[in-house]
């Protein structure tokens, strides 16, 4: 899309400003991912930022002195200097200075020089790397207000709404205080409160609807990629297509857990239906698919995939198929048609599970994310596969729809004129950063020495030695009056750990995707004394468990994780939870090798390698190897989907682009 005034700043505005970039060769795309693996090692130049700290640090008293009528006249010069002299340092300065006053009047907080170091690493458009508990919310206060003052409007991206609407309404009263209007887009908003929202200066929306709102722009720009017929549009007396668009462009976003969003969830399409007809295919053709699924046998007929999480059948299996659809009707004559409509059945069977994959809330089937632990109550699988599911729980079948837009979270993303994030675990995928977003990684050191004190992995042989080992450190714990976090995988996994907590007389909480109503409410209690709070990856990211004065004399918030994940980011990210700002806190990890990532992972004669040795310190040892090369494992498979899923959205855009279509 065109664009308009290109500010000092460097970041255009205007009619819809994006920034559309050619398909990269394969030269290129190689050439970035090595560059990116070097720059992962490589530390960035501190220099800059430590005379950035001083220089914020000699503008302290001066601010203090002023009243809320002199703030404001501070910031109003503000706004002139950073249109005319851009993100010259001294300005800079000068404005996080401001920025910090206003946090120490409004919330009673002022940024650590860490925080400015953070601060001015987004604002040159990079990833920052900080600890749990550093204060990544109130740091991406600075680069926004910088350049909301110098006219850009600014998205600050979280993961979800509830976040959304806490960072909003806790940071909120910084801005202000500068002049800046701020809002919060919440999925239950109309088309013109979005409109209304998204035009405030600073913006906190999710990525998901931050995403499929761009996508509802597209669809109704349609073919106008020009700034000159926008700008006509406006100008004629009927309502124009610029009246009804929800965004103002993509000029500047902060993406909070950065690596979570632009890595983890990269690997799965945006997709904006519609018009589709309802119930293509009947509740019974579904029933007997699944039916069919039940009678053919495993190793002879089909064959699970569980890395890929898909089913095939067999040439065998495929001749079985054709024998038992012979009398069945006009649907499964075509050989095609009916293997995809059992495969899918095979897939939804056993590869799906209730509690672990998805919920049945309300008679409806809600996908839970495995990343971040919560319900995806507007999100479908594809092809006929979550009426698939639907049926083999007895629920109503849902409308099976037809895309109208699509894109991937890579490509959107790279539109930003501007893009920064922060995380407190990125280093392991800073590489992929680069290649993907031209995004480098920046460490922040922590406020204070780090506390927190790891005790070990143990790999347990099997599920039932893991338990009993985590119910004992539980009981240890809690008889130590420490709060306590368990980390499980999924919805089920919690359950049932709640269950055998209960039958031991063990008083605790739960939060995953059935009790996300009270996630606030069990977050704050989790670190008073003796607490036991049983979390899905809810607690892993975007969470801050402030320990008791009390707990912090027994040692503080303890965190067990009883299961490893695909990725060794998110590993930390809950083991994170505890030595926040330098508090005492300690962690480990009680996980088993018969847990989904090795199982999915990992070929059965490997796992049984462990059982087969007597020394039991030397199986222990085995049975870490193999849960680190499942991780491996599992990793370089998302980042083949991912580059994979790239590629395609690529492929697809150049061909609208050569047909003369839309997105």
């Amino acid at each position: 899309m065109s664009n308009s005034a290109l500010l000092r700043v460097g970041i255009p505005t205007g009619a819809y400003a994006e920034r559309l970039q050619p398909q990269p060769s394969w030269l290129d795309e190689t050439a970035a991912r090595a560059i990116g693996t070097v720059l992962r090692h490589l530390p960035a130049s501190r220099n800059e930022g430590k005379r950035l700290v001083a220089l914020v640090g000699g503008h302290e008293a001066s601010l203090k002195a002023l009243d809320h009528r002199g703030l404001a006249e501070v910031a109003a010069e503000l706004r002139v200097a950073l249109r005319t002299q851009g993100l010259h340092l001294p300005v800079v300065a000068r404005t996080f200075a401001l920025v910090r006053e206003a946090a120490r009047r409004t919330r009673g907080q002022r940024h650590y020089d860490v925080q400015l170091l953070g601060g001015w690493a987004m604002l040159q458009g990079r990833i920052t790397e900080m600890a749990t508990g550093e204060g990544k919310t109130l740091a991406a206060t600075l680069p926004a207000a910088t350049l909301a003052l110098a006219g850009i409007p600014v998205h600050i991206v979280t993961v979800n709404d509830y976040l959304v609407a806490r960072d909003a309404a806790s940071m909120g009263p910084i801005f202000r205080a500068l002049g800046l209007r701020v809002g919060a887009i919440q999925h239950e908003m109309s088309p013109a409160e979005r409109r209304e929202t998204y035009a405030c200066d600073v913006t906190y929306c999710s990525n998901k609807e931050l995403a499929f709102d761009y996508l509802k722009d597209r669809i109704t720009l349609g073919r106008v990629r020009s700034r000159s017929r926008l700008q006509l549009e406006a100008l004629r007396d009927q309502p124009s297509r610029v009246e009804r668009l929800l965004l103002r462009g993509l000029c500047f976003a902060i993406v909070d857990e950065a690596d979570s969003v632009l890595i983890d969830e990269a690997r799965t399409p945006l997709i904006i239906s519609g018009g589709g007809q309802r119930n293509l295919m009947e509740r019974d053709v579904y029933a007997k698919a699944l039916q069919i699924a039940e009678e053919l046998e495993p190793g002879e007929h089909y064959a699970i995939n569980p890395r890929e999480r898909t089913a095939r059948l067999s040439p065998a299996g495929q001749a079985h198929l054709q024998t038992l659809t012979a009398e069945l009707g006009e649907i499964w004559t075509g050989q095609q048609r009916a293997r995809e409509l059992v495969q899918q059945a095979l897939t939804a069977r056993y590869l799906f599970r209730r509690d672990q994959h998805y919920l049945v809330h309300d008679g409806k089937v809600q996908i839970v994310d495995e990343y971040t632990g919560r319900r995806m109550g507007d999100r479908s699988w594809e092809h006929g596969l979550h009426q698939m599911i639907e049926v083999k729980e007895g629920c109503d079948l849902s409308q099976q729809v037809e895309p109208l837009a699509r894109i991937s979270y890579q490509r959107f993303f790279r539109r930003f004129q501007r893009l920064a994030g922060m995380t407190g675990t990125a280093r392991e995928v800073a590489g992929e950063l680069w290649s993907v977003y031209g995004l480098r990684v920046v460490r922040i050191p922590t406020h204070r020495p780090l506390q927190r004190r790891s005790l070990g992995e143990r790999v347990c042989a099997t599920p039932g030695d893991r338990w009993t080992r985590v119910l004992e450190r539980i009981r240890e714990l809690h008889e130590k009056g420490q709060p306590v976090l368990i980390g499980t995988r999924s919805v089920e996994a919690s359950e049932k750990l709640s269950g055998r907590l209960t039958a031991e007389g063990l008083p605790h909480s739960v939060l995953n995707a059935r009790q996300d109503a009270e996630e606030a409410a069990i977050i704050a209690r989790a670190g008073l004394p003796g607490r036991i709070t049983v979390a899905t990856n809810m607690a892993g990211r975007g969470t801050d468990i402030v320990p008791a004065p009390e707990s912090i004399a027994v040692g503080g918030l303890h965190v067990i994780a009883t299961e490893f994940h695909e990725a060794r980011r998110i590993d930390r990210q809950l083991l994170g939870r505890a030595g926040r700002q330098g508090d005492p806190g300690t962690s480990e990890v009680i996980a088993s090798l018969g847990d989904e990532l090795p199982r999915s992972q990992l070929p059965r004669a490997w796992r049984e390698l462990s059982t087969r040795v007597s020394s039991e310190n030397l199986a222990a040892r085995l049975r870490w190897l193999l849960i680190r090369v499942a991780q491996r494992r599992a990793e370089l498979a998302h980042s083949r989907a991912r580059r994979a899923l790239l590629r395609m959205d690529e492929r697809v855009e150049a061909m609208l682009a050569f047909a003369g279509k839309g997105e």
